[in-house]
């Protein structure tokens, strides 16, 4: 075995560990309490999509597209990734390069793919890339500015045990409306939720469920979760140049009656 054999296999033993890690986190009492509000947002946000063909990327928990009525629903998955019972599965190896035919998608959805790509800004270009003009994005991810996001960066440290997986980079979504105006997108609407503190029982999770409609009422952007969808705008072409004026026809001058009109007189 080289050198490089074992580095691909010790990568390869990484993203699996960190895949899992991610997978038992999900399944823990904050993360179904994240996966459920998540589900509902979904639901609302895609229920009025229209077109052909839709895509989810990873989060094999949630299933963003189940009230959407497009007729194509894919799921790309990631090695290692459960297969979705009611969807056609794309298997990919990363998200940062699609196997999808330019302008042939009418809605993409990345739930938490940003947060965890080696690469986001890429993932988003692959999205611009696939996506039909007129075509719309939906991103959900974790709020830095939130109690979550606070507890995460007080246990950045390694010896520290940290509430949400360490390999996840938090997106604000201030950076985040930064790369849709780099791009052709533009922010359409965006909400954002799970105000409980970051516990991890789900006894202190219903503790404190009483947060949710303060939270909303008096911090509505520090929830943990956001969700904000984003259109993808082409604009028109415009003609760069000197504008050619067409020649019009002369007229003929007008007839003007004399002011006075007076009979020749004789001698």
């Amino acid at each position: 075995m080289t050198m490089d054999d074992a580095a691909i296999i010790r990568s390869e033993q990484a993203r699996l560990a960190r895949r899992t890690q991610w997978l038992d986190w999900l399944a823990s009492p904050p993360g179904r309490y994240a996966l459920a509000w998540q589900q509902q947002q979904f639901d609302v946000a895609v229920a009025d999509v229209f077109g052909f063909h839709a895509l989810q990327c990873g989060m094999p928990g949630l299933d963003a597209l189940r009230d959407n009525r497009m007729q194509h629903r894919i799921r790309a998955c990631e090695p290692g990734d459960p297969l979705a019972p009611n969807a056609a599965n794309l298997l990919v190896e990363h998200f940062e390069e699609l196997p999808i035919a330019s302008q042939t998608l009418d809605l993409v959805v990345l739930p938490h793919v940003l947060e965890f790509a080696a690469d986001p800004h890429q993932v988003l270009r692959e999205v611009d890339r696939v996506l039909r003009p007129e075509g719309r994005v939906i991103v959900s991810g974790f709020n830095p500015i939130s109690l979550w996001g606070a507890r995460q960066w007080l246990t950045r440290s390694v010896s520290s045990r940290p509430f949400l997986p360490r390999d996840g980079h938090f997106i604000g979504l201030p950076r985040l409306r930064d790369w849709f105006k780099l791009l052709s997108f533009e922010l359409d609407r965006g909400r954002y939720g799970c105000y409980r503190p970051p516990c991890r029982t789900q006894n202190w999770l219903e503790r404190t469920r009483f947060m949710e409609a303060a939270g909303d009422c008096w911090w509505p952007i520090c929830g943990a979760l956001y969700v904000v969808s984003a259109v993808k705008r082409v604009h028109g072409m415009r003609l760069i140049g000197p504008a050619w004026r067409q020649t019009l026809p002369a007229r003929a001058a007008a007839a003007v009656a004399a002011p006075h009109c007076e009979p020749n007189r004789k001698s």
